[in-house]
Formats: structure tokens, sequence, C-alpha cells
């Protein structure tokens, strides 16, 4: 299904959204996807800002597991309009619960200062493995993705740097041209963000990878530059922690000629499955 489709909101009623059923629980996925619940708040969020206002940055919380097989309702709570900044609140509604709690921020075009890190080195995607190479891609919940080039770079092709505790860069861009639409390309973005990051923290255990229950706790986005989803984009992921059965990933988003255009925070159950 195009992302475009995955994305789309029907509207019920002033600040109230419903998006649609897609992807049954079967597979590997047997909860509503992060990132799909994300992007779609944020398509609400949007929903309810003046154009000329773009999304710099959002933070949520995955506080249920969503039901794929239902629809998720969006409430939207416009907390302030202002004269160069907005803020909204969304929750997101299953079966009369709220299964994610999200702040976005808005602002206007503005001049400031200007710097960035370098981009890390890495590999160029031509030619390394895509997600579909890797058996889990067979499974039913990952078809939601097939639309994405999706490459892990090899840890044989890995320049880890000294003290990281745990690396992974992934090249992402969605293979069909998207409408020049950037608000599309920003959510699109944001559905992307939580496909692989929380792997970056399982690198160095692959051998337990399968003994743990692993889920999205929290995220949050900064959208610094203009970008397009339709061409790759360099995801450097790091998580600088794991203990307690929480695991604290981060990663940075460049563009092919270095710019960096987002950042990412997120903190993800990493926790042993409990003995039946």
């Amino acid at each position: 299904m195009a992302i475009e489709e995955i994305l789309d909101l029907e509207q019920l009623e002033v600040n109230i959204y419903r998006g649609r059923v897609f992807s049954p629980a079967s597979g590997f996925l047997q909860r509503t996807f992060g990132g799909h619940v994300a992007g779609q708040s944020l398509v609400s969020a949007v929903r309810t800002v003046d154009p000329h206002f773009l999304v710099h940055s959002l933070h949520g919380y995955f506080l249920r597991p969503g039901d794929p097989n239902n629809p998720t309702v969006f409430l939207v709570e416009r907390v302030r309009d202002g004269g160069s900044f907005c803020t909204r609140r969304v929750s997101a509604i299953q079966h009369g619960k709220t299964i994610f709690s999200m702040s976005a921020s808005f602002q206007t075009d503005q001049d400031g200062i200007n710097h960035q890190d370098a981009m890390p080195t890495a590999p160029p995607p031509d030619g390394l493995p895509g997600l579909q190479s890797f058996k889990v891609f067979e499974e039913a919940g990952f078809r939601q993705f097939e639309e994405w080039d999706v490459c892990i770079v090899p840890r044989d092709q890995l320049q880890l740097s000294p003290g990281m505790a745990s690396q992974q860069q992934v090249w992402f861009r969605h293979r069909d041209p998207l409408p020049d639409d950037p608000v599309l390309h920003i959510c699109a973005l944001a559905y992307m963000s939580d496909l692989t990051l929380l792997g970056s923290a399982q690198v160095n255990h692959l051998d337990e990878r399968e003994h743990l229950q692993i889920a999205s706790l929290d995220h949050a986005m900064w959208f610094m530059r203009a970008f397009r989803a339709d061409e790759w984009l360099l995801y450097d992921q790091s998580s600088p922690s794991a203990c307690g059965g929480r695991a604290l990933t981060q990663g940075k988003i460049f563009t092919q000629t270095g710019e960096m255009v987002a950042a990412v925070m997120q903190e993800g159950l990493t926790r042993h499955k409990r003995e039946s």
C-alpha cells in the first residue's frame, strides 16, 4: 500500500480523525507498528495547523499496544497558536483507551545561526543487501514496507567509533517518486524512523534477541532541513546505554550529500521474556 494511503485520515469532526485498517495482525507484527501510529498522529496534528507552519519536533509515548485489526481515532488539542510557533497535543484512541500520546511543535520559516555535525562515513547504498533479503521480511507484518528500499550496513563494512557501545547504520528511501508536498515527506520520515532504531541496541546481543520482549516506549524527533523521503537517507544509529530491561537509542538522519535533516531519540523495552 502506498505511504499516502497509509498516512491518510478521515475527518470525523473538528479536531477528530480516524485512520484506516490495512495490516491485520499476523507473522512478526502482532501489534500496530509504532511508526504507523506516530505518523498518523503527526498527520492529524498537521491537519489543524496553518500551512505556513511546518513541524520541527515531536515527542510521543507508546502507552498500550495498538490493535492492527481496528482503526485508530485521533483527538487533537490545539494547545497554542502563536505568531512564530504553535503546539498540538494528540491522543490516539482504540477501544476507548489511549494507545499513544504525542505533542508536536510547529514553526514558521525563520533565519538564524547554521551548523551541523559532519555526516559519518558509510558505504553507499547501492549493492548493499536490502531488507527483502532477510527471511523476516517474508513475514506478513513486513509487507507494509514493500515500497521502501531499506539497507542495513553489514557489520564488516561499518566503521565503528571508539567509545560507543552499540552502533548501526541503515540506508532507506521510498522506492517510487512521491509528490512534492514537504509535509508528506516529513510524515513519511516519522513513519519510517521507528522501524530499525531499536535494533541498534540489539546488534551486540544477537544470541539473546529471540529471548527478548521488544517494544518502543517513547519517540522524539527534531526536523532541521528539507529533504525527500524518495531519495536515499542515511540513518546513523547508536545505543549509548541498555539496562533495567530498557535501552536508549538515538539516530541522526542525513541526505546522501551530507545534510543533517533530522535527529531521533527513543527508549525501548528490551527485557528478557517472562517465563510462562
